[in-house]
């Protein structure tokens, strides 16, 4: 980000020049506890399921800052830094999902929400929570050959955000869409691309809006390696995955990786296989 401004001292009238550089990295363990339902009666001939989660976590973010200003022949450095951490629950999440299957061809349409009552503070760098509310809708398809091994999951939605009552501040609607392709080269393990898609597609508003519309937009691609392992009479799940960011627009950007482990009942054979989550 850089700004310049013109000023003038008596009969002069010198460039006064200030640039600003700044670095944000962020960190965050939790684990991620979703108790959920699923129907025996076929709901529009699909597997309905019904859940709720939520997290308990660690979030940490350390940014660090430079300011320089130059005037005429005179430079002024000045660097930074600050950082914040939170320890607690975050927000929950009710969810509903119908799930089809015919053959190598999976379905599914899901409704989801946020309900904001984890830690949040609108003055720290760090949260476990959202601070507002939202709803999130969408469907996705995964293509799943048990005979080759291949498989391609996508998903996509929109989301519309409720008015953050501490800020009022309202974020627009967005679209993202998450995807990955794998090849098991075992029955437990896969690797494969994966990727991702945010923008935003409506202006921010509330009357905490000082900048605009400021619609955001951001684009990540990488790799990813899953494993399964049994867990006593119950199913195990680890997954690595990273992504190099690109095409960012009022959005920060850069590396991000993730590692996951989940413990769930094994699927039902009729359920498809694993459509990426959300990528938040």
């Amino acid at each position: 980000m850089a700004t310049a401004r013109e000023l003038q001292i008596g009969r002069l009238d010198p460039n006064l020049k200030a640039s600003l550089s700044a670095n944000v990295n962020a960190v965050g363990d939790s684990v991620s506890v979703t108790p959920s339902y699923g129907f025996a009666t076929r709901v529009f001939g699909a597997q309905a399921v019904v859940g709720v989660s939520t997290v308990l976590g660690r979030s940490s973010t350390d940014l660090a800052g430079t300011l320089t200003a130059t005037l005429g022949p005179l430079t002024l450095v000045r660097s930074d830094s600050i950082s914040d951490s939170v320890t607690g629950f975050g927000d929950l999440t009710p969810q509903a999902t119908l799930y089809w299957n015919k053959g190598v061809h999976n379905f599914m349409a899901y409704g989801t929400g946020n309900i904001p009552v984890g830690a949040y503070q609108s003055n720290r760098l760090s949260s476990l929570g959202l601070g507002h509310g939202a709803m999130d809708a969408g469907g996705g398809y995964t293509y799943y050959n048990s005979d080759t091994g291949y498989e391609f999951s996508a998903i996509a939605g929109l989301t519309y955000n409720f008015t953050n009552t501490t800020t009022n501040y309202q974020s627009g609607v967005d679209f993202h869409l998450d995807w990955g392709g794998s090849k098991y080269l075992t029955d437990d393990l896969f690797i494969g691309p994966v990727g991702y898609f945010y923008s935003q597609i409506g202006c921010d508003s509330g009357s905490g809006n000082r900048i605009g519309c400021f619609e955001s937009q951001i684009a990540g691609l990488g790799a990813q390696v899953g494993y399964s392992l049994p867990v006593g009479k119950l199913e195990g799940y680890l997954h690595l995955k990273g992504y190099g960011e690109f095409a960012a627009q009022n959005r920060a950007s850069g590396w991000n990786m993730s590692l996951a482990f989940s413990i769930s009942q094994p699927e039902p054979a009729a359920a498809p296989s694993r459509i990426p989550m959300l990528h938040k």
